[in-house]
């Protein structure tokens, strides 16, 4: 069990706080633990990568919608309040990817930053170690993605350079929502929509790698701000856009619809109805496959749409889970890992 701390860091009084906003009125619990392992390994179909590292388990943005909060129950703790507020820090996270990527048989293949929780949520400015473990990607000259909301990771824009120039490495910035007043309803820690945009421009003016993931797609709360979406993206530097649809597995059905009637009362109803038009009457898929992707026509509305706007702004478009693999300069020496 993790240990929990008596005076945990505090992300606002950091060299780190002027990328981050006024923190949320939240009690927050932080544990520390030292991991038995920090790579994981996924054989799913539906990812477009091998291997993650998270160096936190729960995470302080507080989506209602996340898929990982069930993964909180393996430590008996809750899948809702306890998600957001209960957060373990992995402390030796850059020691056992260090070991991890020494050994012979490390094919340097790309490794996802934020697979299940955000790398760059508030107490990464604290620990700082998600730029330990790029630090380790770059002397290993191993190809990294990101996906994540949080505008902290402007502050290593110099690794993510350099990782770009010798490994390879895409950032995907998630902004599901256009609006300030909505994104707050249903991920009321994350920095604001215009925020995340800012550090999408900064990325790609650094000559990053960048794009948009908008997921989850809410029928009935945000399809209608793919246009937007898209074209703001576009305006920020973005190459790429990825596009899901909303999965409520196990428990995050129940902590997604009482935020839904709690923060918008009058439109719960005919949303739940509309995501079950797209999910066969149900409120999830979770068949692999079918899981990121809605049915019916009028996701194929949205699916069309969404494949409109990225021609129509140049951008890489897919409608599945990840951004497209980084190109690398280790690429030809592997033959065919990044075909």
């Amino acid at each position: 069990m993790p240990r929990r701390l008596s005076n945990p860091p505090n992300p606002w009084n950091t060299t780190s706080v002027d990328w981050l906003t006024e923190p949320p009125e939240v009690s927050l619990k932080v544990y520390e633990e030292e991991a038995k392992s920090i790579l994981s390994s996924n054989n799913s179909p539906d990812i477009p990568f091998r291997w993650s590292v998270n160096p936190y388990r729960g995470c302080f943005h507080a989506c209602s919608y996340c898929y990982a909060r069930p993964t909180h129950q393996y430590l008996d703790w809750g899948a809702g309040t306890d998600f957001d507020r209960r957060i373990v820090v992995k402390t030796n996270a850059a020691d056992l990817l260090s070991l991890e990527l020494a050994r012979p048989s490390w094919r340097r293949e790309p490794i996802c930053f934020s697979g299940v929780t955000d790398c760059y949520q508030p107490l990464e400015a604290s620990y700082r170690l998600t730029r330990a473990c790029l630090e380790i990607c770059l002397a290993r000259r191993t190809p990294v993605l990101i996906t994540t909301k949080g505008s902290l990771i402007e502050r290593d824009i110099d690794i993510l350079s350099r990782l770009h120039e010798t490994a390879g490495v895409r950032v995907s910035i998630s902004i599901a929502f256009s609006d300030t007043s909505t994104a707050r309803a249903m991920e009321p820690n994350t920095p604001t929509p215009q925020r995340r945009f800012q550090t999408l421009q900064a990325l790609s003016a650094a000559g990053i790698p960048t794009g948009i993931l908008i997921a989850p797609i809410i029928p009935g709360l945000n399809d209608n701000h793919i246009p937007e979406l898209l074209e703001r993206a576009a305006e920020a530097g973005a190459e790429h856009a990825v596009m899901t649809m909303l999965r409520l597995p196990a428990e995050v059905v129940d902590v997604f619809t009482e935020r839904l009637h709690e923060t918008l009362p009058l439109r719960a109803a005919k949303i739940l109805s509309t995501i079950r038009q797209m999910r066969g009457g149900e409120l999830s898929d979770a068949r692999f496959s079918d899981r990121m992707h809605g049915q019916g026509p009028r996701w194929k509305i949205i699916h069309d749409l969404f494949e409109l706007q990225c021609r129509r702004h140049g951008l890489n478009s897919r409608c599945a889970a990840g951004a497209p693999l980084p190109e690398t300069a280790a690429a030809e020496e592997q033959g065919e890992l990044f075909a």
